[in-house]
Formats: structure tokens, sequence, C-alpha cells
């Protein structure tokens, strides 16, 4: 995945949050900030994007963002992760994402396991699983598109 590509999806994001007037979040483990870097080079980025809590250990994910005792590679943790950043960071929308993306598994979940949600409106709540592959660096950057393909949809509703 090329910068560009993210860029573009980002742009969208930008117009139809503009457009719809809501504000966006995320919350990020596995893609270590990448979906929040597209979104603060998109155009103003200022007026909808709040920002985004990178939260890589999973001490992190239960302090911070209130994840429930179990696995952080988990539907649970993520919508826990959606919920908390929305709130955190005061906004009408808001995605994360955990999994595992190896080489080794994680929390007994094979490397391309990755879990997104996403909390707020428009929509209200939702949980997706998606199996990659990939090399890990390939599976971080497919989980950071989808991250914000699920926020462009979200927002063209």
């Amino acid at each position: 995945m090329d910068d560009q590509t993210f860029d573009e999806i980002a742009a969208t994001v930008a117009r139809r949050a503009s457009a719809v007037g809501r504000t966006v979040a995320v919350a990020e483990s596995l893609t270590g900030g990448m979906a929040a870097a597209a979104l603060a080079r998109a155009k103003g980025a200022s007026e909808w994007f709040r920002g985004s809590v990178v939260a890589y250990s999973s001490e992190v994910k239960y302090d911070l963002l209130e994840v429930p005792d179990g696995p952080v590679v988990s539907g649970p943790a993520a919508r826990a992760m959606a919920r908390r950043v929305r709130e955190l960071l005061g906004a009408d929308l808001a995605v994360a994402v955990t999994g595992s993306g190896g080489p080794d598994p994680q929390d007994g979940e094979p490397p391309g396991t990755v879990y997104l949600a996403a909390a707020g409106e428009p929509g209200g709540e939702e949980v997706l699983r998606l199996d990659l592959e990939g090399e890990p660096g390939q599976i971080c950057a497919s989980a950071a598109t989808e991250v914000l393909r699920l926020l462009a949809a979200r927002l063209a509703t």
C-alpha cells in the first residue's frame, strides 16, 4: 500500500466528514498510527479529525481504552477501543483496529487476524473480522487501509 492510496481514501473521509459535519477519531494498535497519519494529512483535518490513540501495548488497551480482561486480538477489544476513544476525544464517529500482524500468532489468533470496530454516528456500533494475508508490514498497511475505508463508508450514510 502506498501513501497515495492512503491519502486518496483519507481525502474521501475528509470530504464526507466535512459534508455531514461529523468529527472522527481512531484507536490503533496493530497499525501503529498509520491511519491517523493519513487522516492528519487530509484537507481540513483540523475541522473534523479529533485525533487518535495508538495503544500498541496490551496494558495501554486495558488501562486507557478500558478493554475488558481477555485477549486484545478480539471483537470485544476492538469494540471497547472504539467506544472509549470516541468518548476520550469527543468524536461523533470512531474506528478502532487490533490484530495479529505476525510473524507469530497473538492471543491464539494467526497472523492476519484483524478486528475493526466502529462506534458513533452515523451507524451505531459494528465489529468486523478480517483475515488478511502477507508479511507483517503488508498486514499493517492493509489493516490501516480498512480503517480508512470503514470511516469513509460510515460517513457516506
